[in-house]
């Protein structure tokens, strides 16, 4: 079994910042792509960004030079450093992670059950 946790969520005001963080746990060799998504009411959910297990990352181009994506290895975690939010950024964020749960098996993608942002003064 493979859980992935998410956690930061908050109610901020436009222009602060915030940091979400996914731990995933269980049964797991490796964990290759990591990512987050968000979905707003009445919209589509929406790839905000993502980065390999060696750092390469992208982002969705709404949040370019204001979101960036990390993580650590060791501890089979990312993080998605929001800075300067906008209303338009208040939505459900989940995170994913493409996992080997033992060697030699095929990489299955993994979701945690979401962290509510909402940005409004």
């Amino acid at each position: 079994q493979v859980q992935l946790v998410e956690s930061g969520g908050d109610l901020v005001q436009p222009g602060v910042s915030l940091r979400l963080s996914c731990a995933a746990s269980g049964s797991i060799f490796g964990i290759n792509t990591m990512g987050w998504y968000r979905h707003a009411p009445g919209k589509q959910r929406e790839l905000v960004a993502t980065i390999t297990r060696g750092g390469f990352t992208t982002f969705a181009d709404s949040v370019k030079g204001r979101f960036t994506i990390s993580r650590d290895n060791a501890k089979n975690t990312v993080y998605l450093q929001m800075n300067s939010l906008k209303p338009e950024d208040t939505a459900v964020y989940y995170c994913n992670g493409n996992v080997r749960r033992q060697i030699g098996s095929t990489y299955s993608t993994y979701w945690g059950q979401g962290t509510q942002v909402t940005v409004s003064s």
